[in-house]
């Protein structure tokens, strides 16, 4: 079975299991864990950030971007199709009392639909606390925020609205490989940033948030308040350690198979649409004779594991596990499932 449903399937190369079970390790919660401590550090320095917080999952992470920034009562600004919106249970408002305002139109958030989304001044209504940007953006296919546009944004976040930013960036790995901008300078459009090692770097778990010491003080008490406080946690560090090491610059290679797969169904069916990829996630929209249950049961019966977006959308994503030749004879499985 090819398993293309997720970049989370991974599991942990023989090279990361080692550097796990070698890993230096101590109490984190009480005197800091050693490897723990060596992760945060040069996460903050390859995001360009004064320090960074080792956190157990990337919805953790925004959780915490999200307690430093937002305020009860008020609104967080997000892509309706963001992962904040739409895949963490509404933590927005569960754990910190934050309305979503949507920002509409396009696939990912750009300067005009944001300028559009904020209110005209009103007594009655809702005030906005943080903005939050995706990038990669997972519901539109991993689609890059290209670092001019998030620029923009950011400049108009900060001077117009006069908000902090927070930015998911689960997979802002791969949008750095993709367009060689430096993680540094997308992580300056933004006052946190969330990395996750569990996607891209095929790590088993974990993810950082970044940003100032103040901000890294205030994400602890979030960390602490939400149950992420762990022990012996450098055996989960080293593994992110050891992706950020050795898998980090293989990344270019999921985004070559995800292009060629894109590239057989595009050419192997006719009727259906393929958004092409900008990193390694492929969205596939279905036509009206397949819906999309249909669809990723007929490519489990042909040995392909997809993931249904939603009705008329199937999602399939390259990794760390699926080799250039798995993409090839998934490809074609995919086109007789989709014919």
């Amino acid at each position: 079975m090819i398993d293309l449903r997720s970049d989370t399937v991974t599991r942990p190369t023989p090279a990361m299991r080692r550097a796990m079970a070698e890993a230096e390790v101590g109490d984190d919660v009480l005197d800091g864990d050693p490897t723990v401590l060596a992760l945060q550090e040069r996460v903050a320095a390859m995001l360009g950030k004064e320090r960074a917080l080792f956190v157990p999952t990337g919805t953790m992470g925004n959780a915490c971007g999200l307690w430093v920034h937002g305020r009860h009562g008020t609104e967080a600004y997000a892509h309706d199709d963001s992962h904040i919106v739409n895949w963490e249970i509404a933590g927005l408002a569960g754990l910190r009392g934050l309305q979503a305002r949507m920002v509409r139109g396009a696939p990912v958030m750009t300067l005009a639909t944001l300028q559009a989304a904020v209110r005209p001044p009103s007594k009655h209504a809702p005030k906005a606390s943080v903005v939050c940007f995706e990038n990669t953006h997972n519901g539109a296919g991993g689609m890059v925020t290209p670092i001019g546009d998030l620029r923009a944004m950011a400049e108009f976040a900060r001077t117009t609205l006069k908000l902090p930013i927070h930015l998911d960036g689960a997979r802002l790995w791969n949008a750095h490989v993709a367009t060689g901008t430096p993680l540094s300078d997308f992580a300056a459009c933004a006052d946190t940033v969330m990395v996750s090692f569990s996607k891209g770097l095929g790590a088993p778990l974990g993810a950082c948030i970044t940003g100032t010491a103040a901000h890294m003080e205030e994400a602890f008490v979030a960390r602490k308040r939400l149950g992420g406080g762990m022990r012996q946690s450098g055996i989960v560090a080293a593994g992110a350690l050891h992706g950020l090491e050795h898998h980090l610059g293989r990344l270019h290679e999921d985004h070559a198979n995800a292009k060629r797969l894109a590239a057989i169904v595009a050419d192997g069916v006719a009727d259906v649409q393929v958004v092409p990829p900008d990193t390694n996630i492929v969205m596939i929209d279905l036509p009206a004779r397949i819906d999309a249950a249909t669809a990723t049961a007929r490519a489990k019966e042909l040995g392909v594991l997809i993931s249904q977006w939603h009705a008329t959308r199937v999602r399939v994503v390259t990794h760390l596990d699926a080799s250039a030749a798995d993409v090839e004879v998934a490809g074609r499985a995919l086109v007789k499932a989709l014919v």
